[in-house]
């Protein structure tokens, strides 16, 4: 006979009554109140794009749920359980208080066993305040992000046995020495271990909410250890509860918990890296006879972090942590998004960006985020809730509770490498953290705790010195050395920000604006590779995010981003981009239109590649081949490269001069070509003197081939070609003409979509470009969206906002199955055209 599971998960997400405005006539059964049904994730209130205030999200509001209970769970124990409430939620069954949560990062539950009614409907309110008035963190100043509102993650209850797991600790460990494939592997970040001898420790909390004094049933009840790869089973370890714990202790249990010891020892075990990020599936049970009274499930991996005065080292070789900051906010929701959309973004960091870490700034993010960066081999530094501003002793209470919630909640996921125990850019309190990395490293002995700070030399009581550096103005060094930021030169130091605010960026921006964008992102990432004892460099920020009046561009928008609000690139998406091997990247700065520059002057052109080499031709003619060599970044890993030639060899080939002459009048016009004719350095003008007094070239000449080659006024369009190409073969290319016709480009998150335990969203990204694939930079419009079928709704307007050429909307599932098309049009001037898409909802 098989094990009859009784622990079961039931999703409490649909099905909700909201009001604006909290009433305590929500808690009478018989509520007339006229209440507006929603979903979980939910928002208080949709926001515009831009230019709103936190005012529209701050309110007293109510929600409410109702649902019956089974009356097989009368002798079992029933868990209320919130994911993520923003701010302050006081939550009541049947009329009363069972609990208050007081952050609006983390998850709580409540025992709600004895307040259930198995007769009659059961009424679940909670009154949830959003108000940035609140003594909790991370109120009480002015603060660099929205904090929005609602019950934007998700609700469910959990039924278990009486006798249940309150909690599983594992502490994965590799005991014996790593074997990589070859020596080389281990100083590159394409990381191959073979096997590894590893060790599986548990710390598991039992308790007993029975209130009998009956424990007859330890006799038959034990706790098992299971590990597995995919479905085999590696191994598995039985305890008897009889023989471990005795009556009167686990009687005891009913307040503080029988917490147990044990660990699995394997052999075999492939280690999770950043780029082979193993897991294995972890059970946890409390079986008796032929039922399991409780069971948890995990997955995770076996790795080997450690911080040092020299860096970061993962599985014994130094690892530079490259990587950006990200908030969990979206376009009109704020918080309120689906599990799909938070694993979408991890998506978009690891495989299009291309880093290796992200920073959960400057809160603990959606479990299904972190799940999704274990699986891609993604490391995280996650932090509690704050931004600047230190309260008084209650604000400083729940900072430290915030601590033991963080760690307790998320410590058994494999990519999370540090613990940020400092409130974000707080001065100095020696007290409070103190207490902070304290309670830390209790909860979690495997994991080093950091403090993001803008102090240099500031007091250092956690395990690596994290600091804000936005040293870099577009005109010096990338980064400051770590002997002038840190007091202890012995311990690890990190850059957990750069660039930002230094120099905020539309989508829309001119093309010299956007290009200085970028180059400061890779002028201080090179820097920082200079540097070998900074561990790493973590960008502000990924994506563009709506923001206080204090900041932004007064329209409550941070331009900070190397993408969007949609997350579309900007160009400095590309810097990051091109750090990785695995997707073929070639962005070209310019437009190559003239009257995008000042005086008509071309000023720098960049490349921007992951591919070994690129072709350049003007008008199908061979120009010259660029390699990574060419590039000034010498310590970034595919740098951008300077163009710096317009003419190759047509000075030869088409007016038959020496090579001599054709090298004297390169290096004349392409400096002329980009800078113009004023204020011409020395070297230049003394060429210009050569070309006319040796080479008898007159001024008339010169213009005329000037013309010809360079200016080319009045003549045909010139087409600037580059191909990509990756082990002797073309892999990309990107040309760049005169646009002459606009379509519309769709990258749709997923066709498939699943309304299953709450709504499923799919994210469309939305770009303008011209017949060469080149995004239409200066096209600013709403296109409008039509929708054929029920399955799905807008989030917010009922058109694609584009920006610089750029855009998106996100569409919901309504609980119709079915096909929905949904079409983007693009209506009017020269350019018509739509692009419709079929959605599969089941």
């Amino acid at each position: 006979m098989g094990l009859e599971n009784i622990t079961k998960k039931i999703p409490l997400n649909n099905d909700w009554q909201f009001t604006k405005n909290y009433s305590d006539e929500l808690l009478d059964r018989d509520c007339n109140l006229e209440l507006e049904t929603v979903r979980i994730p939910h928002t208080v209130v949709e926001t515009p794009f831009n230019y709103f205030d936190e005012s529209v999200y701050q309110m007293l509001s109510g929600y409410r749920k109702v649902f019956s209970a089974k009356k097989e769970w009368k002798d079992r124990r029933v868990s209320l359980n919130f994911a993520g409430a923003g701010h302050r939620a006081s939550v009541y069954l049947n009329g009363k208080l069972i609990g208050e949560n007081n952050c609006g990062y983390t998850a709580f539950s409540y025992d709600i066993t004895d307040y259930l009614d198995y007769e009659k409907d059961n009424i679940l309110v909670v009154k949830l305040d959003s108000r940035e008035s609140l003594n909790i963190p991370p109120f009480g100043y002015v603060i660099d992000y929205m904090t929005y509102g609602g019950i934007y993650r998700e609700v469910y209850l959990e039924v278990t046995d009486k006798l249940f797991i309150e909690d599983v600790y594992l502490k994965p460990e590799i005991v014996g020495e790593i074997e990589f494939l070859t020596e080389a592997l281990k100083q590159q970040e394409k990381f191959k271990a073979s096997k590894a001898k590893a060790r599986l420790g548990f710390e598991t909390v039992i308790k007993n909410s029975s209130k009998t004094n009956d424990v007859s049933f330890l006799h038959s009840t034990i706790l098992r250890y299971e590990i597995f790869d995919g479905e085999r089973l590696l191994n598995k370890k039985d305890m008897s509860l009889l023989e471990t714990l005795d009556g009167a202790f686990l009687m005891d249990a009913k307040k503080e918990g029988a917490s147990l010891k044990e660990s699995l020892e394997l052999d075999n075990i492939n280690v999770w890296d950043v780029t082979n990020p193993k897991l294995y599936k972890v059970r946890v049970s409390l079986l008796d006879k032929d039922y399991v009274r409780d069971f948890k499930e995990y997955k995770i991996g076996f790795k080997k972090a450690e911080f040092r005065d020299t860096g970061f080292y993962l599985n014994g070789r130094k690892l530079r942590i490259r990587g950006l900051n990200r908030h969990q906010s979206y376009p009109y929701v704020g918080y309120a998004m689906p599990d799909s959309m938070q694993r979408l973004d991890a998506k978009i960091l690891r495989k299009e960006l291309g880093v290796n870490t992200v920073r959960t700034s400057h809160y603990p993010q959606s479990k299904a985020f972190i799940e999704q960066c274990d699986e891609l081999g993604l490391l995280v530094f996650t932090e509690i809730p704050g931004w600047q501003h230190i309260g008084d002793e209650d604000w400083k209470a729940q900072a430290v509770e915030n601590v033991r919630n963080m760690v307790l909640q998320y410590r058994n996921y494999t990519s999370i490498i540090l613990w940020g125990v400092r409130i974000n850019e707080s001065v100095d309190d020696d007290e409070l953290y103190t207490k902070t990395n304290k309670l830390a490293r209790e909860l979690d002995s495997t994991r080093a705790t950091a403090g993001v700070r803008y102090l240099k030399k500031s007091s250092f009581l956690e395990d690596v010195y994290t600091y804000n550096d936005f040293l870099h103005d577009g005109t010096n060094d990338g980064v400051d050395a770590k002997k002038k930021v840190t007091s202890d030169m012995s311990k690890a130091y990190m850059i957990s920000e750069f660039n930002g605010h230094m120099f905020p960026t539309k989508s829309y921006d001119c093309e010299e604006h956007r290009l200085d964008h970028a180059l400061r992102h890779a002028k201080v990432l090179n820097d920082f590779y200079k540097n070998e004892d900074i561990a790493g460099a973590i960008g502000w920020c990924m994506f563009d995010y709506n923001t206080h009046k204090d900041f932004g561009s007064g329209d409550r928008i941070c331009y900070h981003g190397v993408l969007d609000m949609f997350r579309n690139p900007k160009m400095a998406a590309y810097v990051y981009a091109s750090v990785q091997g695995v997707n073929p990247v070639l962005e070209i700065s310019s437009s190559f239109d003239i009257g995008e520059h000042p005086a008509g002057m071309r000023g720098n052109t960049y490349i921007f590649t992951n591919c070994d080499s690129v072709k350049m031709y003007k008008n199908d003619i061979f120009i010259k081949e660029y390699t990574h060599k060419d590039s000034e970044y010498k310590n970034l890993k595919n740098g951008p490269i300077l163009v710096d030639d317009y003419i190759g060899d047509a000075f030869i080939t088409g007016e038959n001069l020496s090579k001599k002459q054709s090298d004297s009048l390169k290096k004349c016009f392409n400096y002329v070509a980009r800078f113009g004719m004023n204020h011409m350095p020395k070297e230049i003008y003394l060429e210009g003197i050569k070309l006319i007094t040796i080479y008898h070239l007159n001024y008339a000449k010169l213009y005329e081939l000037y013309q010809k080659y360079v200016g080319n006024w009045g003549g045909e369009s010139t087409k600037f070609r580059f191909d990509g190409y990756k082990n002797g073969e073309l892999v990309i290319s990107r040309t760049k003409s005169t646009a002459t016709k606009l379509h519309l480009e769709l990258d749709v998150s997923s066709t498939e979509l699943v309304d299953d335990e709450t709504y499923d969203v799919a994210e469309i990204r939305v770009m303008v470009k011209d017949e060469n694939g080149n995004q239409a930079v200066f096209f600013n419009d709403n296109l409008p969206i039509t929708i054929k079928g029920e399955g799905l709704e807008i989030i917010g307007p009922e058109s694609v906002k584009i920006l610089g050429g750029m855009g998106g909307t996100y569409l919901k599932t309504t609980g119709i199955k079915g096909k929905t098309e949904v079409t983007i049009n693009m209506p009017y001037g020269w350019d018509k055209d739509s692009k419709t898409v079929e959605f599969s909802i089941s």
